[in-house]
């Protein structure tokens, strides 16, 4: 299959299962406009399965079609193309992540998206060892939002798998002074997952920021505390 073959039969496969209401209904998920098809979490997941199944092809021919299904535009094929991606893992090397990273240029502006990413993908290549946590510096410093949310999400696993936290809470320390909303829920739920492994760490952290963080961050890496440990992280009075 080419990189064409496989573009032209996401692209059918979304037009004959277009769902006016769907869409609709998915608009409320998200802040800007949503454009896309209406098709369910189901449909995309099943379809991705099956063309995975045939095989036919490798990493490279759905890299080669990614841009054009993201030049569209349309949610359910860039996120189709996505899940090929991370179904086909085993073949990852450094160039992947860079040729993924090129994409917050002109695509990946959505938290679903990043989120898939970060939740998936972007984790395969630390629990392989393809790259070093360093490898993320530049995303960091990227001027996208969501390239750099995906960092503390992405980070989400690789404590889970290494049960280690503060080399990752202070390798995103920048980014408690994110001006981005998106990024202050990404931060947010890495740190909540944080304090589930090490509470006492995360806590010390925390209280560091309470006075200066955004309150979106702290409002989420709380969330699974009790109501007096709360207090504590509540911002000073001036």
């Amino acid at each position: 299959m080419s990189s064409a073959e496989l573009l032209l039969e996401i692209r059918s496969y979304c037009i004959i299962n277009a769902n006016a209401e769907m869409l609709q209904k998915s608009q409320r998920f998200f802040k800007d406009e949503f454009v896309g098809y209406g098709l369910t979490a189901p449909q995309v997941h099943a379809k991705v399965k099956e063309i995975l199944s045939r095989g036919g092809f490798n990493l490279q021919t759905v890299l080669e079609a990614a841009p054009e299904l993201m030049k569209g535009g349309m949610y359910e094929e860039i996120s189709m193309g996505l899940l090929l991606i991370d179904g086909l893992w085993k073949q990852f090397t450094q160039q992947t992540f860079q040729t993924i990273g090129h994409w917050f240029n002109f695509s990946i502006t959505n938290w679903a998206h990043a989120d898939t990413l970060a939740m998936f993908t972007l984790p395969k290549f630390l629990y392989k060892k393809i790259l070093e946590i360093n490898d993320f510096i530049p995303w960091l410093n990227s001027p996208y939002k969501f390239q750099r949310r995906c960092v503390p999400v992405t980070l989400i696993k690789h404590i889970k798998k290494t049960r280690q936290v503060m080399p990752s809470i202070l390798f995103v320390e920048k980014l408690m002074a994110d001006p981005e909303r998106e990024v202050h829920q990404g931060m947010g739920w890495f740190l909540r997952e944080a304090w589930k492994i090490s509470p006492a760490e995360t806590e010390s952290f925390l209280e560091k920021w309470k006075d200066t963080a955004p309150r979106l961050i702290i409002q989420y890496a709380c969330e699974k505390m009790t109501a007096e440990n709360k207090l504590r992280f509540k911002r000073a009075k001036k």
